[in-house]
């Protein structure tokens, strides 16, 4: 499966999972210069594409990350086995269009 494709099938998956209502965003990367939308992005929006960018990230387990996002601050809690998956899990989120900081003071290591 390409990577797009299961990453749209994690954000449907993962948004049923966490009781959420999917979140079905169109890539205009390839239309839009830097990949800005007309759209506008909602907590909602931006926690299930730190979850599905965390899901895809080497060295980090994003089943052992809890993710909220309120008014574009995403708090990440957990405990992952090193500080360079800290760095990594953090790395990600500030990624995400919209995410205008990130709280990863609840990120621990093992």
């Amino acid at each position: 499966m390409n990577k797009r494709l299961s990453t749209l099938a994690f954000a449907i998956v993962g948004a049923f999972a966490f009781n959420a209502a999917p979140v079905f965003a169109h890539d205009h990367a390839a239309e839009t210069p830097n990949n800005e939308s007309d759209q506008p992005v909602t907590d909602t929006w931006i926690t299930t594409k730190v979850k599905t960018e965390l899901a895809t990230t080497d060295g980090v387990k994003s089943t052992d990350i809890s993710v909220t996002t309120v008014d574009g601050v995403v708090t990440l809690t957990g405990v992952l086995t090193s500080k360079t998956a800290v760095e990594k899990a953090v790395a990600a989120t500030k990624s995400i269009k919209g995410v205008k900081s990130v709280d990863a003071s609840g990120l621990k290591t093992s």
